[in-house]
């Protein structure tokens, strides 16, 4: 016969832990996180099929880049070759392969500056393997972004997969992402991992402030998407850091679409950027350097040098001058005002608000084009 004591005991058990992970299961796991969402793409919980629906969704509007440079004559003997010295020889042809992402339903491509620099013929394959050949519409080597135009035969008129531009601005550190691409020529392979950081500067390029993600990118994923959860484009991956390997090490980076976008306009319309020039030097202006000139603060940008004839010396512009503001915008660091300036029309009069022997000041100065040469 069973104790009833021995019974008591067992009943008590099953309604403490029995019932509560039966009540549980109603309100959700309590060994699964709770959703959790990404703040560009609100209405997407992870836990779902969400990437997988993404990635059906968006991967036919990724495509392949080649870039193939011409075969060059060169003179001299060949490797094996029966020719005579001095005959001319051909060189095998070079190039490349890339990714990018189709933009609008007439073939609008977007990849790396990088990707395409050089390449006298460029391909595009599609995710259906169909290959097509492309045109340079423009390129900007500063922000290191391509636009590029499918070309098809007359006739063809069916309007390409397309994706849509999102808001980087909106990205937070911790968000999901997706990044889609041809690593090592592997066609279309996806990967997904988290923002890391923002706002990184790498030393690529005056503008930098680069996304960094954990999502495996490897060489071929150049130009390629980085998208969120809503299946919008917030990145154009663009760089790694590979220490000895040569490929991943859970660093990449991407350049913010919202910059990509800034520049889309002058590279369909000209063909290149056209950026503001202001015709100073600066350099940080750190505690030892604000001591020396009697200032209280530490941010800002400190004019080094002032070009002659340039419009910053128009202007009256001095060497020594702390740059606080520029267009009413405030100027936190020496990275912040390249931007600013390249963001100004040329023609444009602009107020700039600085500090001169500890007082501030506003001076106004006309900015002009900023050339290739010119700093």
């Amino acid at each position: 016969m069973k104790s009833p004591y021995k019974f008591s005991i067992a009943l008590a058990l099953f309604v403490a832990l029995v019932l509560p992970l039966t009540h549980a299961t109603n309100q959700g796991n309590p060994f699964r996180p709770a959703a959790a969402f990404a703040l560009s793409a609100p209405a997407n919980p992870i836990g779902t099929n969400v990437i997988v629906d993404v990635v059906r969704q968006q991967i036919p509007a990724v495509v392949g880049v080649q870039s193939i440079k011409k075969v060059k004559k060169m003179r001299g003997p060949a490797r094996f070759s029966p020719f005579l010295p001095g005959q001319p020889r051909q060189q095998p042809p070079q190039g490349g392969m890339g990714s990018g992402f189709i933009i609008d339903p007439t073939g609008l491509v977007l990849t790396n500056h990088h990707v395409v620099d050089g390449a006298d013929t460029l391909k595009i394959r599609l995710h259906n393997d169909k290959e097509y050949t492309a045109t340079l519409i423009g390129s900007d080597s500063k922000t290191d972004v391509a636009l590029l135009q499918i070309v098809r035969d007359a006739g063809d008129t069916k309007p390409f997969p397309y994706v849509k531009l999102g808001d980087s601005d909106k990205l937070e550190v911790g968000e999901w992402v997706i990044a889609i691409g041809n690593p090592f020529g592997l066609s279309h392979t996806v990967t997904t991992g988290i923002v890391s950081a923002k706002g990184r500067d790498i030393g690529a390029g005056p503008y930098d402030e680069f996304i960094q993600t954990d999502a495996a990118i490897n060489p071929g994923n150049s130009g390629g998407p980085l998208l969120n959860l809503n299946g919008e484009v917030v990145g154009m991956n663009t760089a790694i850091i590979s220490g000895n390997s040569g490929g991943n090490v859970g660093i990449g980076f991407a350049t913010p679409i919202n910059m990509v976008s800034s520049v889309l306009e002058d590279l369909k319309q000209d063909g290149a950027v056209t950026r503001g020039w202001l015709g100073v030097m600066i350099q940080k202006l750190t505690p030892e350097l604000a001591d020396a000139f009697g200032l209280q603060q530490t941010s800002g940008a400190l004019v080094s040098e002032v070009m002659t004839n340039g419009p910053a010396e128009k202007g009256g512009l001095k060497r020594g001058d702390v740059i606080l503001k520029f267009d009413h915008q405030e100027i936190d660091s020496i990275a912040s005002l390249p931007k600013v300036v390249a963001a100004a029309a040329p023609g444009q009069i602009v107020p700039v608000k600085i500090l001169r022997n500890g007082k501030p000041e506003t001076v106004f100065i006309t900015i002009e084009k900023l050339e290739e040469t010119k700093a």
